[in-house]
């Protein structure tokens, strides 16, 4: 196993875009030979599954007025919220490594964690549920794993020291109402921090990485480690694939399942999500989402439009009585009126 320096010009790259972007890089385009193995940190930022809706996932108010990045990976599995006090780390497997990795086998991936942990200090750990690991029966990290040809990614997280109040402001309960994304599965959650050896528990995000990588590899220092530095060539080929899908907001936002347009309106009163699917001239589905309104507003707004002609006659009528309730300005009805009735985006 070698490690991956995902440093740009010297620097740790923290904008979590831009970090759940790089294993797709790696397993996609660069497919460099063997086990690699990569650990970063990423600044505030919910990150949500492949097959998760949004909307029945995070509080948007909160984001916006936290700063908060909201980012969709490419894996599966369920939401989960990232702080620089938190570390993300992912296996790279690129054809057959020979050291007992194998695709959707979470053990072998977790083991050297689990082992590094131990010697630090932290007690009674193990892996639950398949890809939850976990001290005594509280999940610090949860893994999930995403495969193209024979490359794939196995990663999770390590909370050292989360702000788990902000994770429980950022992430949504689980929702009562139906939908077609894949929903999280709340546990409880515990920090590293306070079982780790005297040693290891007053240390900065980078102090901890450091020395959790030296023990993963079995090493005093990093200079000790077999390491791959993304090159500037590496780092142009992400930078496009940044702007061509990973950076957008149909992606992070519109990806969701069973919607297939999305439109993003910035409104006087804030931001107004529309995901939608047309069908034979109607609205077959519609979801809309953001900071303009309460999540129950525009839920009730996203049932009226349901089923109606995608048309400018049939909808405006909808969201002029919304106007009237005092749910949008007046205004918003015309941009979200042509949001709504445009073609070809």
């Amino acid at each position: 196993m070698f490690l991956i320096d995902t440093n740009r010009n010297g620097r740790a790259v923290t904008d979590a875009v831009v970090n759940q972007s790089i294993d797709n890089y790696l397993v996609n385009d660069l497919k460099l030979p063997g086990h690699g193995f990569m650990m970063y940190v990423n600044r505030p930022a919910v990150i949500v599954g492949i097959n998760q809706s949004v909307a029945a996932e995070v509080d948007f108010h909160y984001l916006a007025d936290q700063n908060v990045q909201l980012v969709r990976r490419t894996s599966g599995g369920g939401a989960v919220y990232h702080d620089e006090r938190n570390l993300i780390f992912e296996h790279i497997v690129n054809g057959d490594p020979q050291d007992g990795t194998t695709f959707g086998d979470y053990t072998v991936f977790a083991e050297p964690i689990l082992k590094a942990l131990q010697a630090m200090g932290v007690p009674n750990l193990g892996i639950r549920h398949k890809s939850n690991l976990v001290v005594g029966e509280k999940k610090f990290s949860g893994m999930t794993m995403f495969k193209n040809g024979d490359g794939y990614a196995a990663g999770g997280t390590i909370m050292y020291d989360l702000n788990v109040a902000a994770a429980h402001r950022a992430l949504l309960p689980v929702t009562k109402h139906a939908h077609r994304g894949v929903a999280s599965n709340r546990v409880a959650i515990t920090n590293l921090r306070q079982y780790l050896a005297p040693a290891y528990r007053d240390l900065t995000i980078q102090e901890f990485k450091t020395a959790l990588l030296c023990h993963i590899f079995k090493v005093d220092r990093l200079e000790q480690i077999e390491t791959y530095h993304l090159t500037d060539h590496d780092w142009s080929v992400i930078d496009q694939r940044l702007a061509e899908k990973y950076r957008t907001d149909a992606w992070n936002y519109g990806a969701n399942p069973g919607l297939r347009e999305y439109r993003r309106c910035r409104l006087i009163k804030g931001d107004l999500h529309l995901n939608f699917t047309r069908q034979a001239g109607q609205y077959r589905r519609v979801a809309l989402f953001g900071t303009v309104a309460t999540p129950a507003e525009l839920t009730a707004i996203a049932a009226e439009l349901t089923g109606l002609p995608a048309t400018v006659a049939a909808i405006k009528p909808i969201l002029t009585t919304a106007v009237a309730q005092g749910v949008l300005a007046p205004g918003d009805v015309d941009p979200v009126v042509a949001a709504l009735t445009e073609e070809g985006k």
